[in-house]
């Protein structure tokens, strides 16, 4: 693989991290939909945020893939999914941070009788936002987990990110398990860190590798 390009992967992934961290703490907690349509500037700058760092993300992953073998099997298979789960991502934060403020801005100065009335609007919205989460949480672990298996039958990666990778996969089954939703904000920390963690790790073994 291309030193160069292997590097830039690097840095690409640790960019992707930083990213879904300010995304992570800057995210506002829910509330009702008057503190919704109050937070509306905030939930589209937080939510565009984290559509920015997605191809940093896509980035990074192809570099993984090339670094681990983008002709085999798992490997490519891992990119695939990843893939997957950049598009379930970006379709679930333009639901929950872009589609749902700008329609509620149009109710900024509507009475309460008219804000109960979009309810059902809203609830159609989360469950639509729920099913990406769902793919996303799903796909990425999956991914991690098929790059795992690969470092540690290649180790062409330092073998103890393979075991990294898949105690993150048995994080993420535990918090589906234990009925832990991952588009509520804890679930959405407790998911986001566990990635964060694999991947600045792997980001920092692609840049150092020669």
């Amino acid at each position: 693989m291309n030193t160069n390009l292997q590097k830039q992967a690097g840095i690409a992934l640790i960019a992707f991290t930083i990213l879904l961290v300010l995304t992570m703490v800057l995210h506002p907690v829910g509330g009702n939909v008057e503190r919704l349509i109050r937070l509306s500037g905030m939930i589209i700058a937080v939510h565009s945020l984290a559509i920015f760092s997605l191809p940093f993300g896509g980035l990074g992953f192809w570099g993984l893939t090339r670094q681990l073998g983008k002709d085999q099997f798992l490997p490519l298979l891992a990119f695939i999914m990843a893939c997957f789960g950049l598009v379930a991502a970006m379709l679930a934060a333009s639901a929950n941070g872009l589609i749902m403020p700008f329609f509620l801005q149009r109710y900024r100065d509507a009475d309460p009788a008219m804000l109960d009335s979009i309810q059902p609007v809203l609830r159609y919205s989360f469950m639509i936002n729920l099913a990406f989460d769902y793919v996303y949480t799903i796909a990425f672990s999956l991914a991690i987990g098929c790059w795992s298996v690969t470092i540690l039958r290649t180790k062409l990666l330092a073998s103890w990110l393979g075991w990294l990778g898949l105690a993150q996969v048995a994080a993420a089954i535990v918090t589906l398990a234990m009925g832990v939703a991952v588009n509520h904000l804890m679930g959405f920390r407790l998911f986001v860190t566990t990635v964060v963690i694999w991947l600045v790790f792997v980001g920092l073994d692609l840049y150092k590798r020669k």
